[in-house]
C-alpha cells in the first residue's frame, strides 16, 4: 500500500515515534546537505499556530498535549482515552526510489523534490476533503476542520537499507475550527481516504517526474517508471522479499498476518554514511549488469520512436480528409452553378434528371 495510516495511542508512544523517527534518517557522515535528521511542519492547523521549518521535540510534544507550542494557550482538553495523533505513511514506487538512488546529485535531488511536492498535495487533499472535527454533546455535531496540523519527516531508506523514499506525515489530534476554537478529529474519516489519497500522491508524483524527462508507464491508479526493469526493482526490495518468506513460513495470507511478517522480519536501526550506501547500491546495479545511463537513452530512444510513429499516423490521418475535400468542392460548385443558371427548383429538377439519363445511357453502351 502507497499510503498507510496507524494511530498513536498515548503521548508516550507519540514522543517514541518522534525519537524513532529523527533517528531513522542519522548519518554518520556529514557529505550531503541532506544527510540530517529530516522533519518539517506543514498543514493550515501549523500555520495559524506559527509552526513552520524543523520539527523540534518540545513543540511535537506541546502539540501532542493539545497546547498551543509558542503561547502555552490549552487548544483541547485531552484524557486518557484521548489519541495524539496518526502516522500516514506515503511510499514512493520501488522504480523511482531505485532511480533516486542510482542518479547523479542533481537528478536524485529533482526526484526528491518531486516526491515532497506529491506528499504536500496528498495531505492538502486530505486537509481539504476528508478531516472533520465534532462539538456539542456526546460530539453530535460535524463539521470540516479549517486545517490540519502535520509534522513531516522524510526518510529514503529501508531498514534493510535499500532505497526508500517515503514520508511520514504525523497528524496531530488538534485541528482548528472555522469559528477559531480547535477540536479532535474524526478519525473514521482519516482512515476511509487512505486509498484516495495514496492515489492523489501517485497521479501528482508521476506527473511531476514525466515533465522531468522520466518515461512513465500507468497502470490503474499506480505507475513506474520504464527505465528501471522489473527484476532490479526485486533486486532492491530485500525488505518486502524478508516479509514474504517469513509470510510463507508462517503460513499468514491476511493482511494483518502480513503485518505480523513486518514485525517478525524487523531489524533494529543502525547508523550508516550516506556516501557509502550510494556506493554499495552502485555496485549492486553492476553486478546485475544494470546501467542506468545507458537504459535512460535506450528509453529515449524508444520514446522518439515510438513519437515518430505517432507523428507519421497522425499526418495521414490529417491527409485522408484532405484528398476527399475537393470532391466536395466541386460538388458545391457544380449546384451552385446549377442555381445560378436555372430560375426554379423545376429547372434544377430537369438538369439533375437528365444528368441522370444521360449516365443511365452511358451504362447502357
Amino acid at each position: 500500500m502507497v499510503a498507510s495510516i496507524s494511530a498513536r495511542k498515548s503521548v508516550g508512544a507519540a514522543v517514541s515515534y518522534f525519537k524513532h523517527m529523527a533517528q531513522d534518517e542519522y548519518y554518520t557522515g556529514k557529505g550531503e546537505a541532506e544527510a540530517e535528521a529530516d522533519g518539517e511542519w506543514d498543514g493550515r492547523g501549523a500555520e495559524r499556530l506559527a509552526l513552520e521549518g524543523p520539527v523540534s521535540k518540545a513543540d511535537f510534544e506541546a502539540a501532542l498535549n493539545g497546547i498551543d507550542p509558542k503561547t502555552g494557550e490549552r487548544l483541547t482538553q485531552t484524557g486518557k482515552s484521548h489519541a495524539p495523533g496518526w502516522d500516514m505513511t506515503l511510499s514512493a514506487p520501488k522504480s523511482v526510489s531505485v532511480m533516486w538512488a542510482l542518479s547523479a546529485p542533481a537528478d536524485r535531488k529533482t526526484i526528491d523534490a518531486a516526491h515532497r511536492q506529491a506528499v504536500h498535495a496528498a495531505t492538502t487533499h486530505l486537509e481539504d476533503h476528508h478531516a472533520f472535527t465534532r462539538r456539542g454533546k456526546g460530539g453530535a455535531i460535524r463539521e470540516p476542520v479549517a486545517g490540519l496540523t502535520i509534522a513531516r519527516f522524510h526518510h529514503h531508506t529501508s531498514r534493510d537499507l535499500d532505497p526508500q523514499l517515503h514520508t511520514h506525515a504525523f497528524i496531530f489530534n488538534t485541528a482548528p475550527r472555522r469559528d477559531g476554537t480547535w477540536g479532535s478529529l474524526v478519525s473514521r474519516d482519516l482512515y476511509k481516504a487512505q486509498k484516495e489519497v495514496g492515489a492523489v500522491y501517485r497521479e501528482h508524483l508521476a506527473n511531476r517526474l514525466e515533465r522531468g524527462g522520466h518515461a512513465v508507464e500507468r497502470y490503474g491508479t499506480g505507475f513506474r517508471l520504464k527505465a528501471i526493469p522489473r527484476d532490479i526493482e526485486r533486486a532492491f526490495s530485500k525488505r518486502r522479499q524478508a516479509i514474504e518468506q517469513a509470510a510463507d513460513t508462517y503460513g499468514y495470507r491476511t493482511s494483518k498476518g502480513m503485518d505480523l511478517a513486518a514485525l517478525r522480519t524487523r531489524q533494529a536501526k543502525r547508523p550508516r554514511e550516506r556516501a557509502a550506501l550510494f556506493q554499495a547500491w552502485q555496485a549492486e546495479a553492476t553486478t546485475l549488469g544494470f546501467n542506468l545511463a545507458k537504459a535512460r537513452q535506450q528509453q529515449a530512444q524508444n520514446g522518439a520512436q515510438t513519437q515518430h510513429l505517432s507523428t507519421r499516423d497522425h499526418q495521414a490521418r490529417t491527409r485522408s480528409p484532405a484528398r476527399i475535400l475537393p470532391s466536395a468542392q466541386q460538388l458545391i460548385s457544380a449546384i451552385a452553378l446549377a442555381s445560378r443558371a436555372s430560375s426554379s427548383m423545376q429547372g434544377v429538377q430537369i438538369n439533375l434528371r437528365q444528368k441522370a439519363e444521360g449516365r443511365d445511357n452511358d451504362r447502357e453502351r
